[in-house]
């Protein structure tokens, strides 16, 4: 059963999706499904569930997932072994990382790292905090920029610890305050960022014992969240790193007690990485300690 059968389950599953899926993997929908077909008659019983409003896992498919994972890691691992055993160098590192990283970090460390390797290349792959730490776990990447989650079991390389601020309205009374209490959240609307914000976020409402009215549905991107905010819809959090050069028309505090996100590099064996992947790590953490101790 080849290993891109098995990964289209996963990112099938992920998205909820054939279509999006194909459109992912660089399939058509018909191929995916053709192939989802196939997988399906090889194993013998339905790993998704079709359904108008998408796709799922089956009942087995779930049971299935601890294999499938380890089975994607094992597939990384041969390739780079194969690669190593026939002399070839290493041609390309695969990062997964949040919008705000690949907006303010990635485009400065990949300029510099390729001026000192023109031979290799770094592909970028962006997700939310769940999808790349998955990613890293299938081993469809090899290193991923994100905050710190202590219930995934990788290597960790701290690079800088991202400020979490209260965003408020343009109106919300905040004359001579230099802070914003973690506690007067549990009295408003709050609006819930997506891709790597929740599990931060609700650390903090936990630590606190808040429990701010989070709109369930609403978890959309940072864009949304600000210009929503700016429009009174309620107040959200989102870290410096985010609001870094953004000109919306809303107010920023940092938090009472102060909290932030931890960003680091997380990867599977960090004793095991190739060089070129440890000297990337290198370059990333003189490159961000640079941009945040400033002028």
């Amino acid at each position: 059963m080849e290993t891109k059968k098995w990964e289209a389950v996963l990112t099938a599953a992920e998205l909820g999706s054939f279509t999006r899926a194909a459109a992912r993997l660089g399939l058509t929908q018909s191929g995916l499904t053709h192939m989802m077909n196939a997988l399906e008659r090889e194993t013998g019983f339905p790993l998704l569930v079709r359904s108008r409003s998408g796709v799922r896992l089956t009942a087995a498919g779930e049971r299935l997932l601890p294999a499938v994972h380890e089975l994607m890691q094992a597939a990384a691992r041969l390739e780079e072994q194969i690669a190593a055993q026939s002399g070839q160098r290493r041609a390309s590192i695969r990062v997964a990382a949040y919008s705000s990283v690949c907006m303010h970090w990635l485009p400065t460390i990949v300029q510099q790292f390729r001026w000192a390797r023109p031979d290799v290349s770094v592909d970028i792959r962006m997700g939310s905090v769940e999808e790349i730490y998955r990613w890293l776990q299938e081993g469809t990447v090899d290193l991923s920029f994100a905050s710190r989650q202590d219930r995934w079991r990788f290597d960790w390389e701290p690079l800088w610890d991202d400020p979490l601020l209260a965003v408020l309205p343009p109106d919300y009374p905040t004359a001579g305050r230099e802070r914003f209490p973690v506690s007067e959240f549990g009295r408003k609307e709050f609006l819930m960022p997506s891709l790597g914000f929740d599990l931060d976020i609700l650390g903090v409402f936990e630590t606190q014992g808040v429990q701010p009215d989070i709109r369930s549905n609403t978890a959309v991107e940072d864009a949304a969240i600000l210009s929503m905010v700016e429009h009174g819809l309620g107040v959200s959090i989102l870290s410096q790193l985010v609001l870094q050069g953004r000109q919306d028309n809303v107010r920023t505090l940092p938090l009472d007690p102060p909290a932030c996100r931890h960003m680091g590099i997380a990867i599977r064996s960090l004793k095991e990485a190739p060089p070129v992947i440890r000297t990337f790590i290198d370059y990333s953490r003189r490159i961000v300690g640079a941009l945040h101790r400033g002028p």
